[in-house]
């Protein structure tokens, strides 16, 4: 007799290392009150609200792993889902790495979330999984672009830039996260690819491997918070959840 199969394990990984200089002076992005809570702590809960994700790897300002740590200990999770904080590094990609490091050999997928995407909806994260274990090494969900692009020649901060192509818009996607990996494409990639050669997300660094990335549709409410008025829709977005669906 053939031995059952051993369940999927998914994990996620979440860097909250950075500063986030454009939302404005104060504490750390992710550690920004959004709707009375922090936004790590909205970004923690949209992966656990995923039953797939058994296991949440949050990577920390280099010395606030503590501070970190006992901050999401105020906010328990249900007891399927394992939290576990670490220092970060320098970098995004080298906070990343650190958080595969922590992952332990049987998780089968990963997922990277930023910390600013707070309000995920729970099919984006549910999407993406699956996508992964259907065979995708790599998937990042995505929307199509509202706007037309424009293609410039950088020139001094405040100067005219010289308009050099229009890109085609209908074949470009907006990407947003959580971004899914085979565990092995991911830690490949990022022991590949030196730091700061120009991947500006963790897709990115997988394509640099000629390895096929899939994108699947992401959702509007993934929206990044980087600027003032990011954080102002933000809350717009949870006071209607929490009017309409309950949410906490």
């Amino acid at each position: 007799m053939s031995e059952p199969s051993r369940p999927v394990r998914t994990a996620a990984v979440i860097p909250a290392a950075g500063r986030g200089v454009r939302l404005g002076p104060g504490t750390p992005k992710a550690l920004r009150a959004l709707g009375g809570t922090p936004m790590l702590v909205h970004a923690v809960r949209a992966m656990a609200a995923s039953r797939a994700v058994s296991l949440i790897v949050v990577v920390a300002p280099p010395d606030g792993a503590a501070e970190v740590d006992r901050l999401l200990n105020e906010y328990p999770l249900a007891d399927r889902t394992g939290l576990v904080v670490v220092p970060g590094g320098r970098t995004r990609q080298e906070s990343v790495r650190l958080g595969l490091a922590a992952l332990p050999q049987d998780v089968d997928v990963v997922l990277v979330h930023d910390a600013a995407r707070p309000l995920v909806p729970v099919d984006t994260v549910d999407a993406v999984i699956a996508a992964v274990r259907a065979g995708a090494p790599a998937v990042v969900p995505a929307l199509p672009l509202a706007d037309t692009v424009k293609q410039v020649e950088p020139q001094a901060q405040g100067a005219p830039e010289p308009v050099v192509g229009t890109p085609e818009r209908a074949l470009l996607r907006a990407v947003q996260t959580p971004q899914g990996f085979a565990p092995e494409t991911l830690r490949e990639a990022h022991h590949a690819v030196v730091e700061g050669e120009g991947a500006t997300d963790d897709a990115g660094l997988v394509e640099r491997l000629g390895t096929p990335v899939v994108v699947v549709p992401g959702h509007e409410e993934a929206f990044k918070v980087t600027r003032p008025l990011d954080l102002v829709l933000a809350e717009a977005v949870l006071a209607r959840r929490r009017a309409t669906d309950g949410y906490v």
